[in-house]
């Protein structure tokens, strides 16, 4: 058993997984306890490792609403667990390791490396202290611009908690909320025309999915954008698209009725929720159809590498798109920036692109025959599972157990990602250099 353990924890992509495993069976655990409940009574594990799932997940998906059902101590194990997946386990453990004074050699430094999508080995330790401070700085900053609008509804103490939730539920793209007080599963729907609270969520939000490498490149170089690394570049460009467009879709056609300023604020925060936090200021079961597919495509995209969000991450998105317009112009490769991208990233793309679609689709089809629910309904909630989202039409709580336990296979692999698990699956297969004959086949 010994030698087993010793040989898969030379695969840094296993120690991710198992990291990931332990803490949501931790979290599972805690949850189970009575005092975790408000009435005092002993949460079933399916529940409890669904709400387990979804926070260090970061995804926001409930069964039960978080401010009516669990108690002070749940809500303080859920905003742990939101922490500790949103930041990662490996570099929680890592900044333990470093805070305790530990060396930390290259095995581990290699599974940090990993776990923040860090282009090299060198200088890891640096930059897991990096986002340590950033996470730190920003939360803190996010509650003190939240303070003083809950603390007028909710006094003191009130204020400072629920200031300090919703900014690391915000920051790590996690989507949970306290709001069930006003009415259950809410969200924050009564802010919807509350400029403070609806524009600090959102800057929150695209301050935790753009990524931390990219937040070093602006540290670093700040407005000399020539300096910045192509992934950096790619990132920016392709998060302003994705909240430039869909703003002025949901401005145009789903938001006529709302006064002048709300209709702005509604449409710039769904344009930014989707991509992967879970709030939401406006009533998604009223929007059309078409409404709710571009948030169902903005879910799948999510948001970038090296982040607090999950889904397939813009650069993918980025990635196949550059290699269409490089098909359509008969060049050789793609290219950002007059930089040539290499066609295994090309591919890897392409992989998770397939694997996301996949899921997202044989996930949706199997709930709505189990629940003979609409499709749509279903698909909205698998592609908020895998691209850890959050959001909902309403029919998480309903769901039967087979369903539930879908959602939460979907909600662990968006979040620790399709490649890392294949990897980890495939870490002791060697490849094979020898090449096969090739052969034409015509696609298209």
């Amino acid at each position: 058993m010994r030698q087993l353990l010793q040989k898969n924890n030379k695969s840094p992509f296993r120690v991710i997984i198992v990291g990931f495993l332990l803490v949501i069976l931790m979290g599972s655990f805690l949850l189970m306890l009575p005092v975790s409940t408000q009435d005092g009574i002993s949460t079933p594990f399916g529940d409890a490792l669904f709400t387990a799932t979804s926070a260090v997940c970061v995804t926001g998906l409930v069964i039960h609403d978080t401010a009516t059902y669990w108690s002070n101590l749940g809500q303080f194990v859920i905003i742990l667990l939101i922490q500790i997946g949103g930041l990662g386990v490996v570099t929680v453990a890592g900044a333990f390791a470093i805070l305790s004074g530990r060396k930390i050699g290259l095995m581990q430094r290699s599974t940090m490396q990993e776990a923040i999508a860090a282009p090299k080995v060198g200088g890891i330790v640096r930059l897991t202290e990096f986002v340590l401070k950033t996470a730190l700085t920003v939360e803190l900053l996010g509650a003190a611009l939240l303070f003083p609008v809950f603390y007028e509804e909710l006094g003191l103490a009130k204020g400072i908690w629920y200031a300090l939730f919703h900014s690391i539920s915000a920051f790590c793209n996690a989507g949970f909320d306290l709001m069930g007080i006003k009415t259950p599963f809410a969200s924050l729907t009564d802010y919807a025309g509350q400029p403070v609270v609806t524009v600090v969520i959102a800057l929150l939000i695209v301050t935790g999915g753009i990524g931390f490498l990219t937040w070093e490149d602006i540290r670093i170089n700040r407005l000399s954008l020539h300096k910045y690394r192509m992934q950096s570049k790619v990132i920016l460009t392709v998060t302003g698209i994705l909240i430039a467009l869909p703003t002025a879709y949901f401005f145009l056609f789903e938001f006529a009725d709302a006064p002048g300023g709300e209709r702005v604020l509604l449409s710039v925060f769904q344009a930014v929720t989707p991509r992967t936090a879970g709030f939401n200021t406006a009533d998604l079961t009223a929007m059309s159809e078409t409404g709710q597919a571009v948030m169902m495509i903005l879910m799948l995209i999510g948001g970038s590498p090296g982040s607090t969000a999950g889904g397939m991450k813009t650069t993918t998105l980025a990635v196949l798109l550059a290699s269409a317009f490089a098909v359509f112009r008969r060049k050789e490769n793609p290219h950002f920036f007059n930089r040539r991208i290499p066609n295994g990233t090309v591919t890897q793309a392409a992989t998770v692109m397939m694997m996301y679609l996949i899921l997202f689709f044989t996930g949706g089809l199997i709930i709505s025959r189990l629940e003979n629910l609409p499709v749509l309904d279903c698909l909205f909630e698998t592609a908020s599972a895998i691209g850890t989202v959050g959001l909902s039409l309403g029919i998480t709580p309903q769901l039967g157990r087979i369903s539930h336990l879908i959602l939460i296979a979907l909600m662990f692999f968006g979040r620790v990602g399709g490649l890392t698990l294949i990897f980890a699956a495939l870490s002791n297969i060697r490849g094979n250099s020898a090449r096969l004959p090739q052969e034409r086949i015509t696609v298209g």
